[in-house]
């Protein structure tokens, strides 16, 4: 039996991929700058940073926009109500990580290329203590963030009460 193909369908499949293509390719930046760690190479740094910049811009953002219309207009289409406490939850998380992505992530992954370039620039060997702080802090955050979109696809998928 084939499958029903419908508009529901249509934007159940984008909403999907929107969240796997834009939203996972953030995971695999949690291995970048541990990755340019072990290797031991402060060059590859602004590199870290550069690639963040570029999947915020080109993945995640344009995913959040695709999953949040979708996502609205699932929820008008379907038995769906605005008010289901998982839809609210999940609206609030997307909410959320698309502040982060604009009012931190972008901002801290263009200061810190910045700052390593010019110290490599400078001639240091080493990246600064203040450096590798606010990398870290920013880790940490993306954890977070990482935390946040496992409870929005845990929401999604269970639909709790």
């Amino acid at each position: 039996m084939l499958a029903a193909i419908n508009l529901h369908s249509i934007l159940v499949f984008i909403h999907v991929t929107a969240a796997v293509v834009g939203l996972g390719a953030t995971f695999a930046l949690a291995l970048a700058f541990p990755l340019a760690i072990r290797l031991g190479e402060p060059r590859y740094f602004p590199y870290v940073h550069l690639i963040s910049l570029e999947v915020t811009r080109k993945l995640a953002s344009p995913a959040l926009a695709v999953i949040l219309i979708t996502g609205i207009w699932q929820s008008i289409d379907g038995d769906f109500s605005m008010g289901d406490p998982w839809i609210s939850a999940t609206f609030v998380i997307v909410i959320v990580l698309g502040g982060l992505q604009g009012a931190y992530f972008t901002k801290t992954d263009r200061k810190l290329a910045k700052l390593a370039e010019d110290e490599l620039a400078g001639g240091a060997t080493k990246l600064s203590d203040s450096y590798m702080r606010q990398a870290n802090r920013e880790g940490a955050i993306g954890a977070l963030a990482g935390l946040l979109i496992v409870a929005a696809l845990f929401l999604m998928v269970t639909k709790p009460g």
